[in-house]
């Protein structure tokens, strides 16, 4: 073996040679090079680290400057928030759903659903009413916005309370092997007007996203096919919503369903959906059945410095690298990914352009998504428009890293709402522009069937 690639020697050449001169009808074993290009997944921010601080380390490539204010964007990304007064980091609520950033995402990973009784933790219930809102958004509900807060400070009352209900549902696959998957039904507590739809939400792991955000929208955009002008069956929509920060409406990136065009966005939202705090581009209080709801806070809780710090925290943390990329399965499963039609919308190969920070600059990445939205049929749906998005269409998900989620988060629960208990389970819920491609994984033998899954594994 040498630089990934299998050498040939001269004297099977002219074994097979002969082999075909002779009319043999034994077919010779063809060798495939291995193709390691992909195994850096984030190009030059990869970190080679497959343990529990895989999404946790900063880009390997960060210039000295840079990774100081990276370790600062950390600290700021840990502050847990306390009711005032307080010296430091006052501000939490009045209503809220966690107290820190690192709550939703232990060490920077993935969230999980609750077990039956549990309480949210690491998941949110989006809610809204119908129709279209202000800048083509959901419609806020009153008093509650776009987000139920299940907590509050005393003196306050939390908006609401979400209890989950799991039901099993078995299947079987056509070579007779059975399986189970759950659905989940959420039952809203509280004074919420009737006709509010909800939408929940696991946590997603953060690491990458800077990538993410440095991919050029015409780019992005190269892999929409709204119309399916070429028949496959995949569509591909961008969703365009509406930048705070800069006033105007923009391509849509990040979130369940790329709802938020930047990451300072989705940092200065987080601070204020989910806890309660308050920042130059969100400055409302909200909370329910409280006197000064809905009220412009006296001076924001956390300032442009801290934003830009989380922000950069997130936009450099590495991305871990593929591991087992020469296993003999592996090898298998990765074709067979391309050969159902999962690459149709798991787009491997991207290259970022010229962004703000150097080190996500021109770099060639593996996130394995679109960043567009597909139809993914009635049993995903959650009913909830957000801006273009419809109730069943949903981002695709990147899927590097998620062989490590179970290393780093302990689990291995999948999809919006956390359903999927592997990643089995969670093809088999794909549907819509996804069905073709979930039939054929599930006609495949089981070998096959386990070595797709084994390269997914490997991502």
């Amino acid at each position: 073996m040498m630089n990934g690639r299998s050498l040939i020697p001269f004297w099977c050449m002219v074994s097979v040679l002969l082999l075909i001169a002779t009319g043999c009808e034994e077919d010779p074993v063809t060798e495939h090079p291995i193709d390691d290009s992909d195994i850096a997944s984030g190009g030059a921010t990869t970190v080679y680290d497959a343990g529990s601080s895989a999404f946790s380390t900063p880009a390997p490539n960060l210039f000295p400057e840079s990774l100081e204010k990276h370790l600062a964007g950390d600290a700021e990304f840990e502050q847990v928030f306390v009711t005032p007064p307080a010296t430091v980091n006052e501000g939490l609520g009045p209503t809220y759903n966690n107290v820190s950033c690192i709550s939703c995402h232990p060490k920077d990973g993935r969230g999980r659903p609750p077990s039956a009784g549990e309480p949210l933790a690491s998941m949110l219930m989006r809610i809204s009413m119908p129709g279209i809102g202000d800048h083509g958004g959901p419609v806020p509900v009153s008093g509650s916005g776009t987000q139920l807060q299940i907590r509050a400070v005393i003196g306050s009352l939390p908006e609401g309370d979400v209890l989950v209900n799991w039901t099993e549902e078995p299947g079987e696959y056509p070579d007779g092997t059975p399986y189970t998957l759950r659905r989940p039904s959420f039952t809203i507590l509280g004074s919420l007007p009737g006709g509010v739809l909800i939408s929940p939400r696991v946590a997603p792991p953060v690491f990458g996203l800077g990538l993410l955000e440095a991919i050029a929208e015409e780019t992005i955009l190269t892999n929409a096919d709204e119309a399916d002008l070429d028949g496959d069956g995949i569509s591909g929509k961008p969703n365009y919503a509406w930048n705070a920060a800069a006033g105007q409406t923009e391509l849509g990136r990040f979130g369940w369903k790329a709802s938020t065009p930047t990451l300072l966005q989705q940092s200065a939202g987080a601070y204020n959906e989910d806890m309660g705090v308050t920042s130059p581009y969100f400055p409302l209080e909200h909370c329910h059945g409280t006197s000064g709801c809905d009220t412009l806070a006296n001076d924001p809780e956390v300032d442009d410095e801290i934003l830009q710090a989380v922000e950069f925290y997130v936009q450099t943390l590495g991305v871990p690298a593929r591991r087992n990329a020469g296993d003999p399965d592996v090898r298998s499963g990765k074709n067979l990914f391309v050969e159902i039609g999962c690459g149709g919308c798991h787009v491997a190969p991207h290259s970022t352009g010229v962004h703000p920070i150097a080190e996500i600059s021109n770099q060639t990445v593996y996130p394995h998504t679109d960043l567009l939205l597909h139809d993914m049929g009635p049993d995903l749906a959650d009913n909830r428009p957000d801006f273009l998005a419809s109730g069943s269409e949903w981002r695709t998900t990147p899927l590097w890293g998620i062989g490590l989620t179970e290393v780093v988060s302990g689990h291995t629960f999948f999809l919006h709402d956390g359903r999927a208990r592997n990643i089995e389970e969670a093809i088999l819920w794909h549907g819509g522009e996804a069905e073709i491609s979930r039939n054929r994984f599930r006609e495949l033998t089981a070998p096959d069937r386990n070595a797709l899954i084994k390269f997914l594994m490997s991502l």
